[in-house]
């Protein structure tokens, strides 16, 4: 029997079409010797089933099933593919939890972990993680623009707490440009992050749970021709993202340790890509991503190549693991 796989893409967040990219090249991928495939579209305003016609069949959100030619069909497992909110905050984790679905992305709490910033990089700091100094700052919160320099310096990075992609970051080398950083960022967040800048070699280092065993892939110099990896960057071909990266043994080492023991610290489960950047001959981390971009173009998808997988296997690995935990 071919098992079901619903992949689900899209999201509420100014990530979606990044999202409906990643979700369509797994949909692509995968044997449908092996699967049947079906792309599953969640917006705030649908949640529906696309065919092959891209007609759309509504979800039936209370068991998470659809109806096709008057049968009902259930899913024995969901691939999430949706970048930002709700598919790597942890709402969908929670959700298929309670309705007893295998999904190949992390369990709920590491997701809302992993969305919010600062709570991880509060939690991650007892366990000697190096990370940037900064200052929180929710909306409506009195700003206190020397105190903000004081602490963080210039120049610094201004971010939204819970947003992925690189949606409403700056970068600040003057005070007078903070509250424009500021309100730019409070335009995806009611919560923001302000960072102190390091300036190093930034690498992007995937962990993935691999045949049973936590992997981690060869690692990425990121490399922006933009003042930082901004979305241009990132999306739109404004970066070299080399893989492996130009980096000595000792930092690749450094590295990979820090990333291994932060997945292992996490229990994580599924992909992961966290970002580092070298300060003193130390990784320090930037964030953490739960449903990092599937794409050909993709940071993961090339580490993977790099170490002799194939976007197939990765993908069917995911599922597997996913289906038989």
């Amino acid at each position: 029997m071919k098992k079901n796989i619903a992949i689900i893409m899209g999201g509420y967040s100014s990530e979606y079409k990044i999202s409906l990219k990643s979700g369509n090249v797994v949909y692509n991928t995968l044997d449908k010797a092996k699967y049947n495939a079906f792309r599953i579209h969640i917006f705030k305003e649908k949640w529906v089933f696309v065919n092959e016609l891209d007609e759309e069949i509504s979800v039936d959100k209370n068991d998470f099933s659809i109806v096709v030619d008057s049968t009902k069909i259930t899913f024995d497992c969901v691939f999430n593919a949706v970048h930002g909110s709700p598919g790597e905050d942890g709402f969908m984790q929670a959700y298929f939890e309670l309705l007893d679905i295998p999904q190949t992305s992390c369990n709920m709490y590491q997701a809302a972990l992993t969305y919010n910033k600062r709570d991880l990089l509060a939690t991650l700091k007892p366990y000697g993680i190096k990370t940037a100094e900064s200052f929180p700052l929710n909306l409506g919160d009195q700003i206190n623009e020397d105190a903000i320099i004081a602490k963080v310096g210039l120049p610094c990075f201004v971010k939204a707490n819970k947003a992925g992609s690189s949606f409403g970051i700056s970068k600040v080398y003057k005070k007078e440009e903070l509250q424009a950083a500021i309100d730019n960022s409070f335009k995806e967040d009611n919560e923001i992050i302000i960072e102190q800048f390091l300036d190093g070699v930034e690498v992007s280092v995937g962990v993935i749970s691999y045949k049973g065993e936590t992997l981690v892939l060869p690692i990425t110099e990121i490399v922006s021709e933009n003042d930082f990896f901004d979305y241009q960057a990132k999306y739109e071909g404004k970066s070299q993202e080399i893989t492996p990266a130009r980096i000595s043994d000792d930092y690749a080492n450094k590295v990979n340790i820090e990333a291994k023991r932060i997945y292992e610290i996490l229990k994580m489960k599924g992909f992961s890509r966290s970002e580092f950047i070298f300060k003193n001959d130390e990784p320090y981390l930037l964030e953490v991503n739960t449903v990092p971009g599937l794409t050909n173009e993709s940071i993961l998808p090339q580490q993977a190549a790099k170490a002799g997988i194939s976007m197939e296997a990765l993908f069917e690995n995911a599922i597997e693991e996913t289906i038989n935990n």
